[in-house]
């Protein structure tokens, strides 16, 4: 049914172990948040270190940033030697930059490049880290558009804030839990969690955001955010690819996730895809509208076909798939399928074609274990879409969602206005000149925009009077 691949290669593909050989970490989260919090730039130059230098060099260029890393990085250096620079500042009146053995000069002078004050005359040293405490405050919230839109942005903006910092107890009560627990803070860069040895915190995306959640009594289950399929599972499928003549991929939208596709697409290498004739997605009327714009993300050829209901309780998705890779294998002369489907139904489309070759896309919690044990005792490799990176989904994402909103409301909101401006001049029995229709019109029914209330309902404004 299938070609020969080695026994063993399949069985431990199927392993849902969490090594490396079948996930691949992925370190992007965790570099910006060494690079916010002032991790030293050696650290990302470190080939063996988990901050990539690329990302340092990205966030060097955004101002938001910069302020934001040189700020932590100034509040950390007073908080590990506070007691000898205040002796310094007290006894022998220097300043923070007749210090560069102790203050990161660097970033004072960075901080006034980009227009941040730092330096005063005759203040005291926790009164620095108080401002130094009210600017992050102030200006964190414009790093939010560096990181993933769903990841939970208070828990992360919390890890930034000192507790009750603007206060010189609120300093005094953080410096001494750093100081406890130095060892644990990640490259002993102050933040705002409750340290504890965790080992290296930023090691990689999946253990930092995993540990954030519970700090917060929350819980992350959507790893495929923040690792990827590993080599061994890439192998196999570019092995297939590899081994085949032609190859066309089958989806069945009703039981697939266009955005995990999208993931597996994005996440194998260019040069193999193009192995792919195309891929044919095979849609209902009544699912999203996601595979629609699929092909916007995706570099290879895809043909989309919707297929209508004759009867409003019976899709004839299952039917249209198996006839087509039918007539793709004796007249196209495809001999080899990639099927993204976690149905069972599509067991009967490998029995019909003994002489294809198939691989199966499935989603791990929608296919149940006798397919998969079915597949496997086949020699049919399998892997799931749910372990290719899908992080950076997010264009497709936000482009699925303005799309259905443009949709909704063009359904339900839907008026034109001059018809409303002769309704309201008959309505009204007012007579009024064009420049005076013109003049109205400008000013209330031209700058007329929408209001949401805190339950979400919706409604029209209009310009006040005054």
């Amino acid at each position: 049914m299938n070609r020969d691949l080695n026994e063993a290669s399949i069985l431990q593909s199927q392993s849902e172990t969490t090594t490396d050989i079948y996930f691949k970490n992925t370190y992007t989260i965790v570099s910006t948040v060494a690079y916010l919090l002032g991790v030293p730039e050696k650290i990302f130059q470190n080939e063996f270190g988990s901050p990539r230098p690329e990302v340092y060099e990205r966030l060097e260029k955004e101002k938001s940033a910069r302020i934001i890393r040189n700020l932590c990085m100034l509040r950390t250096a007073i908080e590990r030697n506070f007691g000898y620079i205040n002796e310094k500042m007290t006894f022998e009146y220097k300043g923070l930059m007749s210090m560069p053995e102790l203050i990161p000069i660097d970033a004072i002078t960075q901080l006034e490049q980009d227009h941040i004050h730092i330096v005063k005359t005759h203040s005291k040293l926790v009164h620095y880290i108080i401002d130094i405490n009210r600017l992050i405050m102030d200006r964190i919230n414009n790093c939010k558009d560096f990181f993933p839109m769903w990841l939970n942005w208070q828990y992360l903006r919390e890890i930034f804030i000192m507790p009750n910092g603007l206060t010189e107890e609120g300093t005094k009560v953080a410096a001494n839990l750093y100081y406890m627990n130095k060892n644990f803070y990640p490259y002993r860069m102050y933040m705002n969690w409750p340290p504890t040895d965790q080992g290296n915190i930023l090691y990689n995306d999946k253990k930092f955001v995993t540990l954030l959640y519970e700090w917060n009594f929350d819980k992350f289950e959507d790893f495929s955010k923040v690792s990827d399929a590993g080599s061994r599972t890439k192998d196999n499928i570019y092995q297939f690819l590899e081994d085949s003549g032609r190859t066309v991929v089958v989806v069945d939208c009703e039981n697939s996730d266009p955005y995990k596709l999208c993931a597996v697409f994005n996440h194998l290498e260019t040069d193999i895809l193009e192995k792919i004739a195309r891929v044919v997605l095979f849609d209902d009327v009544h699912t999203t509208d996601a595979w629609a714009i699929l092909k916007q993300y995706v570099h290879v050829p895809i043909e989309h076909i919707v297929i209508e209901r004759i009867k409003q309780n019976k899709s004839l998705v299952d039917i249209r798939l198996t006839a087509d890779a039918c007539k793709e294998f004796y007249q196209n002369n495809t001999d080899s399928f990639i099927i993204v489907s976690s149905d069972s139904d599509y067991w009967g489309l490998i029995s019909a074609l003994p002489d294809a070759h198939f691989l199966v896309m499935i989603e791990r919690e929608k296919c149940g274990p006798d397919m998969k044990t079915a597949l496997a005792t086949s020699g049919i490799f399998y892997c799931f879409l749910d372990d290719f990176y899908s992080g950076d989904n997010e264009e497709i994402i936000i482009n699925a969602l303005v799309l259905e909103t443009r949709k909704y409301l063009d359904f339900t909101v839907k008026f034109n206005v001059k018809d409303l401006m002769s309704h309201i001049l008959q309505a009204t029995r007012v007579t009024l000149s064009e420049e005076e229709k013109k003049q109205f019109y400008d000013k209330y029914i031209k700058s007329m925009r929408l209001a949401i209330d805190d339950n979400g309902d919706v409604h029209v404004e209009l310009n006040s009077w005054k």
